[in-house]
């Protein structure tokens, strides 16, 4: 098939993570073409090499994907249906091994349990839970509670179930094939913090693109 004919179509991500140096186009996202040979080439196209000195975040614009492409084929059509910017960084992976990262998981473990039962023993005490079974117990019973009773183990089964079913997990094992409520809040958080990082480099003129 002539290259004069082809096209490229470009699904390119919001955010892509790489543990190479270099970024090629087929790092961006998903290409198609009915050439494969060109196919091929396209997707083989370096776009940028990650220095020691440098960012480890870099924001390519489609338009350069576009620039290179049209120097190895001119007369190739290209079609995008993604994103017009992609955010690339660049992950150290041998960084982020060994024991100083177990020291680092353990803490945020321990600061999200324990911080977790602190916030729920601070709200039982502030609303004074307490006080609210041991109403309910002499309006039922008629006389006053001589301590812990079924309310109370009823109640702490109750938070422990409701929790179980919001995060949608018990243990390792999903409950429903659902995303979680976490997962969907730090799905929105993580497009934030893309269009964020995105709009800085534009607005501080560090996205790579084409030369004016």
């Amino acid at each position: 098939m002539s290259s004069t004919n082809a096209t490229i179509y470009i699904n390119a991500e919001q955010n892509v993570e790489l543990q190479s140096e270099d970024v090629y186009v087929k790092d961006i996202g998903s290409l198609t073409c009915s050439d494969e040979h060109i196919l091929a080439k396209v997707k083989s196209i370096k776009l940028h090499h990650f220095k020691k000195d440098e960012p480890k975040r870099q924001v390519i614009s489609l338009l350069k994907v576009i620039e290179e492409i049209d120097k190895v084929y001119p007369n190739v059509s290209v079609q995008s249906v993604g994103e017009a910017e992609t955010l690339v960084e660049y992950i150290n992976v041998d960084k982020h091994k060994g024991f100083v990262q177990w020291i680092k998981l353990a803490f945020v473990a321990m600061v999200s349990f324990f911080g977790t039962a602190f916030t729920i023993m601070a709200f039982h005490n502030d609303i004074g839970i307490n006080d609210v079974f041991s109403k309910v117990y002499e309006m039922v019973m008629g006389q006053p509670g001589d301590g812990y009773g079924i309310l109370e183990l009823a109640y702490s089964a109750g938070l422990a179930i409701g929790i179980i079913v919001f995060f949608n997990h018990i243990g390792g094992r999903r409950i429903t094939k659902d995303p979680t409520p976490i997962e969907v809040e730090m799905r929105i958080y993580e497009e934030d913090v893309n269009k964020a990082l995105i709009a800085t480099a534009d607005r501080e003129g560090k996205t790579i693109d084409v030369q004016s």
